[in-house]
């Protein structure tokens, strides 16, 4: 007759699998995903080339977060985007740059 083990993981169920990992046990809750779900956000590793201008690159920092996200929070983060690059294009248009060289015929005089 077998004695019982004073250890709880002997009684606790099957041991590991052939692979060493725990064999899922029945009813022990639902299966665990596994790694390669195409469902799944997926990063895409697009390569982001900083452009020198902090509000610009902050933006298009911001496209890596659709990485982690379904497919239907995409429109949500690409609007975003889509704002804040038009926002900076603005403050662009809005600064005061530098004067405007003189056109050849401002200031010549005509005879």
């Amino acid at each position: 007759m077998p004695v019982p083990s004073a250890d709880p993981e002997a009684t606790a169920g099957p041991g590991p699998g052939p692979e060493g990992e725990p064999e899922p046990q029945a009813g022990a809750g639902p299966a665990a995903e596994p790694e390669d779900d195409p469902a799944a956000p997926a990063p895409l590793h697009v390569p982001r080339t900083p452009t020198g201008n902090a509000e610009v690159d902050a933006q298009l920092d911001r496209l890596a977060d659709v990485d982690h996200l379904a497919t239907d929070g995409h429109v949500e983060v690409y609007e975003d985007v889509h704002r804040g690059l038009r926002d900076a294009l603005t403050a662009l248009d809005a600064r005061p740059g530098p004067p405007a060289p003189p056109t050849p015929y401002s200031n010549s005089n005509r005879s």
